[in-house]
Order: structure tokens, then sequence, then C-alpha cells
């Protein structure tokens, strides 16, 4: 027996093949209990590793998929990442998590990770930059490695998970309609992201239907940080008709609004309604607890990994692959809408 055991070893003391080793470690749904359970003490007995790096050099696999975020400090990303973990560690995937900055020449270098062999695909939470054609389709079902999570795509047929961010907004707008609100403002999300114009389009088209106007000034610009909620919060007070309600296109802004807000003597909901949009934690922890829109964020962590195998052809992946996966959202409903001030 040599210094460091092999699999030839393993194979030898469980008497059975070395492709029964193999399928017994990496597949072992094919194998038999009493296989499995051979081998698993043949690999105890002799202290037998897995050489992963020799493997992943024979498959030209990484087994690594790569997550790229806008902003790692961003809440967001929290429990979508969680899902992608756990999904990831469950099909035997490393996970490595880069932060873009909304940079597109740092996006450029995490991407070319799928050029290098350092990731086998990649997950993006933040609208892309990159050249589509720098990232090659994978040859077993010719589709590029990369999967959006809740953003817009800049190229149909990208594979994406995500919840219908148009209708959402209309229906978080809608709310502060129903409650008697009138005059109600919009904090956007940034420039140069997907989510920006679906939410506001939502938010326009809940006030057409309800037969409403957008007063001068009550479309205020944002970044999706709370530092831009608390201007746009100082903003929206000195505006005239003062807005009785605000949409804003994340939580963040919203928690940063009503801070400002509450610096200046406004109560909500008694003075201005807010809503926001995510529902991540400090959203219900929060004083008042926001009304919001609930992203799955979890869900939409483990579903990206089960279409990112099949893109890489390591679920079955075929013909009746669904490029887009729409999952549901909802207005979880709290403490900061109430009716307009008399």
């Amino acid at each position: 027996m040599t210094d460091r055991p092999t699999i030839q070893d393993v194979a030898r003391l469980a008497g059975v093949s070395t492709a029964t080793v193999s399928r017994a470690l990496h597949e072992p749904g094919k194998v038999s209990a009493d296989t499995a359970t051979r081998v698993h003490d043949a690999v105890r007995q002799i202290g037998y590793t897995l050489n992963i790096a020799a493997q992943t050099l024979r498959q030209r696999r990484a087994n690594a998929l790569l997550v790229v975020v806008p902003d790692i400090g961003n809440t967001f990303y929290g429990e979508v990442l969680a899902g992608i973990e756990q999904a990831a560690h469950a099909a035997g995937q490393t996970i490595l998590i880069a932060d873009s900055a909304q940079d597109a020449a740092r996006e450029a270098v995490y991407l070319s990770y799928l050029r290098n062999g350092r990731a086998d695909g990649a997950f993006l939470l933040t609208y892309p930059q990159v050249d589509w054609d720098s990232v090659a389709p994978v040859p077993e079902t010719g589709l590029r490695p990369v999967v959006m999570i809740s953003e817009a795509a800049r190229l149909e047929g990208t594979p994406r998970v995500t919840v219908d961010h148009e209708q959402a907004s209309r229906v978080a707008t809608a709310h502060l309609v129903a409650h008697g609100h009138r005059v109600i403002a919009h904090v956007l999300g940034p420039r140069g992201t997907g989510l920006r114009r679906p939410r506001y389009r939502g938010y326009r088209q809940a006030l057409a239907d309800a037969g409403l106007i957008v007063h001068p000034g009550h479309e205020i610009e944002g970044d999706f940080s709370a530092a831009s909620g608390a201007r746009a919060g100082a903003a929206l007070l000195a505006l005239t008709p003062r807005p009785t309600a605000v949409f804003c296109a994340n939580d963040e802004m919203a928690i940063g609004l009503i801070g400002a807000l509450a610096r200046a003597g406004v109560r909500v909901p008694q003075d201005i309604s807010v809503v926001g949009f995510d529902d991540i934690a400090f959203a219900a922890c929060f004083l008042p607890a926001i009304t919001t829109i609930h992203q799955p964020r979890r869900a939409m962590g483990t579903v990206a990994v089960a279409l990112m195998l099949r893109i890489l052809g390591r679920d079955g992946a075929d013909a009746s692959l669904q490029m887009l996966q729409t999952l549901p959202f909802a207005l979880i409903q709290r403490d900061s809408v109430g009716p307009p001030p008399v």
C-alpha cells in the first residue's frame, strides 16, 4: 500500500471494482446499501480522501458556482445567498461570493472565472453589464451558465428566477389607494438597474387605474440605500401638495424615509403612509413595522441552483427547461399604512 491510500486500495478492501467505489462516493443511489456500506467502511479504515484537484482537472469542472451581488451590505441578499448555499451544498458545489459594487470592470473580472475554470456557473443579482459573447455556452446544453435572480436580463432568453415586479408594485400602490390616498409619491430605484422600470410602471399603472395624477416632484430618485430614502423624505416635506402616502422601491429606502420623517416630527402612518418592497428582516421589526411586498428570496436561491444544474447538464437538462421561473409575491400588511390625515 502506498503512503497515500488510493481508490484501488479502497476497492481491494471492499471487494468491489474502482468504478463501484466511484459510484458509491459520488452517486450513492446507483449502488446497493450493502455495497455503499462496505465502501464507506473501507474508506474510513484506510483513511482514503478524495483528490479534489485531480478530479476537477479530469472532469474540467471547478464544482464551484459564483454569486455576483451589487452591494454585499444590502440585507436583501442574505436570504437569497442562504437558499443558494443550501441547495449548492446538497449538490456538492462550492459557492464563491463577489461584490461588484455595480462596477462593470469588477463584474467582468469576476465573470472571467467562467473562462479560466475557477467557476462553472454564475448567479447574477445585479443588472448585468458584461458582454454576453464573453460567456461561452455549456457544450452539453448550448446554454450560457448564467442565471439572473430577481433582476431583469439584458438579453432575451437569459435564464431568470424572479417575481412579477410590475404587478407587485401595482398591488403595493393600489393598497395605498384602497386606504383613501389620492396624492401618492414614489421613490425610484437606481438608474442602471433592471428593477427600476417595472416597479415604476406598476406604480404608474395603479395611479392610472384609480384616475389619479402624479404631481410635480413626487417621483424622487433613489439608489436602494437607506441614505437615499432619508434624502427623499426631506425632499417630500418641501413639496406642495405634500403627499399623504409614498411607495418606496425597496425596504431600505422606506426605512431611511420613515427615519427622516420622524426626525421632522412627521408620524407614520398618521401623517404619511409608507409601503416598501422586498420584506427584508428589518421591515418587520422596524417601528412602525413596514407594509411591503414579500419576495420569496430563499426559494429564489434554491430554484436558481436547480436551474443552474440543469443548464450545466448535471440534472437531466432537456428541451422543456423553463428559462423564466416566476415565483409568487405577497403583500405583507403591517403598521406603516393607514388612512390619509383629515
